[in-house]
């Protein structure tokens, strides 16, 4: 099925170290590989802590990788780059972050924020056709022109992130990284959002990395997706595959979690619990088992034939 479609991000075995101290360093992402097609969401989901908005800062470039490679539409962005390569890098892949309000600059016009991308890459014709590339994604993202001459703290919290995926959007990316970016939100304004999201990806053919802790909200939008624990992506599949037939604990754990609409069954949930050192599970000593053509987990030989026999019992 994924055969056909064109691969536009290869993430290969990166790494994101932090040095701490001289003995103690943070293993942020801890060597993980995964693919991403084009016109596809993939959802990037785990516990705070577990590596997921490094892993999307590492891919854009924000921080440099420890080690690993990343490969953007055919061209490597891992090491160090040409200033085409950047220029493209900067161009094709956008990020809209969690915090609306601190990635918006307070002494900007909603106007001026949308076009610094286009001015900085001098990606337009002439003043008027810069304004009209603003207006038109405004209109794309549910704001109306007159509220271009507005200041960030004049937006309430759903309209400035509409602003930042506009700024994301304006410059027609291939790729956009969406880390948290409605996890800041009501519930009744982040589905706002998410559809206004996926109508945009339907227009547009945008691909996305949804990046959240939201399973529900990830199942909705994502068609594949990857579950990380510590800096380690333990299981990836299709949504369906994760979601109903779920092999690695910790992916039991995160869906246990999620509260039932209906009160009653709710009263009958049990939350699972996943301890990585009670389960004797050593991420390191792993390897990717294929459940399907879309579907692996990471595990050793044992711990497969341990899982896969409670899953299919």
């Amino acid at each position: 099925m994924l055969d056909n479609k064109k691969v536009l991000l290869e993430v290969d075995g990166l790494k994101q170290y932090f040095p701490i101290s001289k003995t103690f360093t943070t293993k942020a992402v801890d060597g993980i590989s995964f693919k991403i097609y084009e016109g596809e969401t993939y959802g990037l989901v785990g516990e705070s802590g577990s590596g997921k908005s490094t892993t999307g800062r590492s891919i854009i470039r924000l921080y440099d990788p420890t080690d690993g490679k990343i490969v953007f539409d055919g061209k490597d962005i891992s090491g160090k780059m040409d200033k085409e390569t950047e220029k493209y890098l900067r161009t094709n892949m956008q990020m809209i972050f969690q915090d609306p309000m601190a990635c918006l600059n307070p002494r900007k016009k909603a106007s001026q924020i949308i076009a610094e991308g286009l001015e900085i890459h001098k990606d337009y014709k002439d003043k008027k056709d810069l304004e009209e590339k603003v207006y038109r994604i405004l209109d794309k993202v549910g704001l109306s022109r007159e509220q271009a001459t507005r200041f960030p703290h004049q937006f309430s919290g759903g309209q400035r992130q509409r602003l930042g995926i506009a700024r994301a959007l304006v410059m027609n990316p291939k790729l956009v990284i969406a880390d948290e970016c409605i996890s800041a939100l009501d519930v009744s304004i982040q589905a706002q959002v998410v559809n206004m999201m996926k109508d945009l990806q339907d227009e547009l053919g945008t691909t996305y990395l949804f990046i959240a802790h939201d399973l529900s909200m990830v199942k909705y939008i994502s068609d594949r997706i990857g579950v990380m624990h510590l800096g380690h992506i333990v299981e990836t599949g299709t949504t369906d595959e994760i979601f109903f037939n779920p092999i690695h604990p910790y992916t039991k754990s995160l869906l246990s979690a999620i509260p039932h609409p209906n009160p009653i069954l709710e009263k009958t949930r049990v939350a699972l619990t996943y301890d990585k050192e009670k389960e004797g599970v050593d991420y390191t000593l792993g390897t990717y088992h294929q459940i399907s053509d879309t579907h692996t987990v990471l595990a050793t030989d044992d711990e497969y034939n341990r899982w896969t026999k409670k899953s299919f019992m």
